[in-house]
């Protein structure tokens, strides 16, 4: 993987003021530098001057959230600190934050004060709950709003113990969520002229996230079940011990059940009503699922994987993330690359997984170092060397 400085994506001439921090603003930022949005990341002075070391550099994590971006380093709580955000901002397209609602009046950088003065700028608060509710300015991370949504909860049906997912799901979820609502308002504002101000609340999101599936019968009026949806909420529903390691073996439809049922050697299954239909099967999805942890030892993995190929049914190895970048086919399209720091030297990291046959989301810029870009950007918006050198003080 090579380095570019020419844009050539989608947001290309778009410029995006990152004033976010941990994983969720700057991931949805990192998204959208990938697709050629030219995006200025601001951080405070306290922040190391490496790479690797800021509260996301743990693991390499900064490396990829940070990739595609400008870094300046400002003080917002002084004079002049405060003059170099403004002056970036007259300029830009987009402000994207998490800070806190009450820290951002303070400072002056909240929603209302930057649209009044410009209105054109879409500006996105991403926040822990939405501005209008109770728990505004509660503080929120990843497995607080787990929690909170209802997510962590649906362990407790099958287990009875609530569990966080051994992922910061949350973080990335509500990322996409501000990638496609800053997308909206480009569009929207290419057809109308109109900024706008937009609200990604991490709980509200989560929550809409998480009842997709398992509104159910709830969402009618009057309700015609209860919120869950059953196939998921129980304890069979799980990667199945075959001879020789785990096996994720998912016979969907009538069709696969019919073969599977006979591969087992339990044909009367088949007749067997409480299995007839898709709804029955979900209604009875404990029952059925138990069924094939029982036969699952019976074959080996590529056993299985041979059987559910030949029938059309959804089946794989339980990999594990260390198995990843030697899989065959992710060798074959190529989602790990190789490049090199000018810093930290050779890494490994994950191509958009994405492709278009139009347009360029690859690497433009490595990581930066934190305030890598100040003067360079100020420069840009016309500042002397004498106000870099102040600001710099």
């Amino acid at each position: 993987m090579t380095e570019e400085h020419s844009s050539t994506g989608a947001l290309n001439g778009i410029r995006i003021v990152d004033l976010t921090s941990v994983l969720m603003g700057p991931y949805a930022c990192r998204l959208l530098a990938d697709h050629g949005a030219d995006v200025i990341q601001v951080v405070p002075p306290s922040t190391p001057k490496t790479v690797m070391g800021d509260s996301t550099g743990r693991g390499g994590i900064s490396l990829d959230i940070q990739r595609n971006k400008r870094s300046i380093m400002l003080d917002l709580k002084s004079e002049t600190g405060q003059a170099a955000p403004w002056a970036l901002i007259e300029t830009a397209d987009v402000v994207v934050t998490n800070m806190r609602a009450k820290a951002l009046q303070r400072l002056g950088f909240d929603g209302e004060s930057i649209r009044q003065k410009y209105p054109r700028i879409i500006y996105c608060l991403a926040n822990g709950y939405g501005e209008t509710g109770p728990y505004a300015d509660r503080a929120a991370y990843d497995d607080a709003i787990q929690a909170i949504s209802g997510f962590a909860g649906l362990s407790a049906r099958i287990s009875g113990t609530p569990a966080y997912a051994p992922s910061v799901v949350v973080d990335k979820v509500c990322g996409l969520f501000i990638v496609q609502a800053v997308m909206a308002a480009l569009i929207h504002r290419g057809n109308t002229g109109q900024g706008q101000s937009i609200n990604v609340p991490m709980f509200e999101t989560m929550a809409a996230f998480t009842l997709v599936e398992h509104f159910r019968g709830a969402a009618l009026i009057p309700p015609q079940g209860e919120m869950g949806y059953t196939r998921l909420l129980n304890a069979n529903r799980r990667p199945f011990q075959a001879a020789d390691g785990w096996v994720a073996i998912l016979p969907y439809t009538d069709a696969n059940w019919r073969a599977f049922f006979t591969e087992i050697g339990r044909p009367e299954l088949i007749e067997d009503e409480k299995f007839a239909t898709h709804d029955l099967r979900t209604e009875h999805s404990e029952e059925i699922y138990g069924i094939v942890a029982e036969h699952a030892p019976q074959k080996t993995r590529q056993a299985w994987m041979d059987f559910c190929d030949e029938h059309s049914i959804p089946c794989n190895p339980v990999l594990d993330i260390t198995d990843l970048e030697t899989d065959p086919h992710m060798q074959s399209v190529g989602l790990f690359q190789t490049t090199t720091h000018p810093v930290e030297g050779p890494y490994r990291t994950v191509r958009d997984p994405v492709s278009y046959d139009g347009m360029s989301t690859s690497l433009k810029r490595h990581a930066p170092v934190p305030g890598e870009h100040t003067s360079e950007v100020m420069r840009e918006l016309g500042w002397t060397d004498e106000q870099i050198d102040s600001l710099a003080q």
